[in-house]
């Protein structure tokens, strides 16, 4: 290596490069920055993402992909409103209707991030508009207990209900809709019910909703399939709510404890049994979580937050 370079870090060397590259390749060209970045991210490289998706930008102001990534990385790092100029610009520059809504999304997600059920709403109802156009019902139903399960989380409970039905009966407007699929929106309809119910403090009706979600699994071979990780999840988040955090761990642990949100959870359970450094094992997990999405959105923020405290308190 010349000798000029050789006390330069192999990732700016990289940026020099890209610079270059950039610089000689017409301004519609997305190159492989987009991988690029998404990898420095999944490895939580979010400085390095940030650093990459600036060289580009200045470059390539208009390049959307570098916009957004731009938004999703300062999300992360839980700089909102930072993120969504970025995110608005992605919005602005999407090329074709499919391509806005999808940057639509992401912005509401960066006002997930920022505990915003309202706003979050606003430009998930501008998706299931989308949506709507080309005639996608289980697209905005899906969409619809996005938005709900957003203002779940922060505390909106009547918000999060209406919601999660507005979600399961565009879901069920879907023509000639398979048994399998109906059964699908019947079971997320009971397990919403029963987190809310829980989320007040009514524990009967959290029960009944529990029971309701168990029968439509039992019933249906297929959908359990695919579905029955979803049902530890609902009996430790409403054992959680209960006080009984013995079941609540054991529940959970059961689930998907991949996702950051059941990371949280397992915190929550693990916290008020006493259990210190198993609460912070998992509070760490759930912060370390790259994704952007709805379980992160909320997640990471709270087991920061929970991390700083309870690090505090052992030292």
């Amino acid at each position: 290596m010349n000798r000029r370079w050789g006390s330069i870090p192999i990732f700016l060397l990289f940026v020099f490069s890209l610079t270059s590259v950039l610089a000689q390749q017409p301004a519609t060209k997305e190159p492989s920055f987009v991988e690029q970045g998404q990898q420095l991210v999944r490895e939580g490289k979010l400085d390095e993402a940030l650093s990459l998706y600036r060289v580009v930008l200045k470059a390539q102001p208009d390049s959307a992909a570098a916009n957004t990534g731009t938004g999703i990385v300062l999300d992360l790092e839980g700089k909102g409103a930072e993120a969504r100029p970025y995110l608005q610009k992605a919005i602005d520059l999407a090329p074709d209707p499919q391509s806005k809504a999808m940057a639509q999304r992401t912005m509401a997600i960066s006002w997930a991030f920022a505990g915003d059920c309202d706003q979050t709403i606003k430009y998930e109802q501008m998706v299931i508009q989308y949506y709507a156009t080309t005639k996608d019902f289980y697209e905005q139903g899906q969409i619809a207990d996005e938005a709900a399960r957003v203002c779940l989380d922060y505390g909106q409970f009547d918000t999060a209900y209406q919601w999660y039905l507005t979600g399961h009966d565009l879901g069920l407007k879907q023509p000639d809709i398979p048994t399998e699929r109906k059964h699908l929106w019947e079971f997320r309809w009971e397990h919403a019910q029963a987190r809310i119910a829980a989320r007040k403090g009514n524990q009967t009706e959290a029960a009944k909703h529990v029971a309701a979600a168990t029968a439509i699994l039992d019933n249906d071979a297929e959908l359990a399939k695919q579905q029955s990780i979803f049902l530890p999840y609902l009996v430790g988040y409403v054992a959680l709510y209960r006080g009984d955090y013995e079941a609540a761990a054991t529940e959970l642990q059961k689930a998907n404890v991949k996702d950051p949100f059941i990371q949280v959870l397992l915190g929550n359970a693990y916290e008020a049994k006493g259990q210190t450094d198993l609460a912070i094992d998992a509070y760490r997990k759930a912060a370390a979580s790259t994704a952007h999405n709805a379980a992160t959105a909320y997640a990471r923020p709270y087991a920061e937050k929970k991390l700083g405290a309870l690090i505090k308190r052992k030292t």
